[in-house]
């Protein structure tokens, strides 16, 4: 899971580790689908597309406006890694605010990603599964729409 924190005409963008098992996966095949489901309304938004990372300087003005703690936890947690206990981690995290008591740094295993979609499928529950579902998808400068079976 992810935090969505943009989505602009030139992609979806999130932020993460890049070691840890989403990074890697990430780095080994650059491409990914975002789900997003709201279960009351019965509607699902699917996007696909090849993954980029972004620049330097996007995850430097990302990383600055989130919280100091944020940060510090990001710094302390080997992401996805086992770990003995929950003390390392605070333990970690006392250390570094020792270290960075105001604004602690961007590190290199750390960023963003950014999806530029090829397809984005809107769905749409109905009664008895008889669902509604619409693929756009890129074709050429533009968009295709395919009307998709339940």
């Amino acid at each position: 899971m992810v935090l969505l924190h943009q989505a602009d005409e030139r992609g979806f963008v999130f932020f993460t580790n890049y070691e840890s098992v989403k990074g890697l996966e990430l780095s080994g095949r650059p491409r990914a689908a975002l789900c997003f489901y709201w279960p009351r309304l019965h509607r699902q938004v699917r996007v696909v597309g090849p993954v980029e990372r972004t620049s330097r300087a996007e995850s430097e003005a990302y990383w600055a406006g989130r919280p100091y703690g944020s940060r510090l936890s990001a710094l302390a947690s080997a992401q996805s890694s086992v770990i003995p206990g929950r003390n390392i981690l605070e333990e970690e995290v006392q250390r570094l605010q020792s270290l960075y008591p105001v604004a602690p740094p961007l590190p290199g295993f750390w960023g963003g990603y950014r999806i530029p979609a090829d397809a984005v499928e809107f769905w749409q529950g109905r009664s008895n599964r008889l669902h509604d579902r619409l693929r756009y998808h890129r074709d050429g400068i533009g968009w295709r729409i395919d009307r998709l079976a339940p």
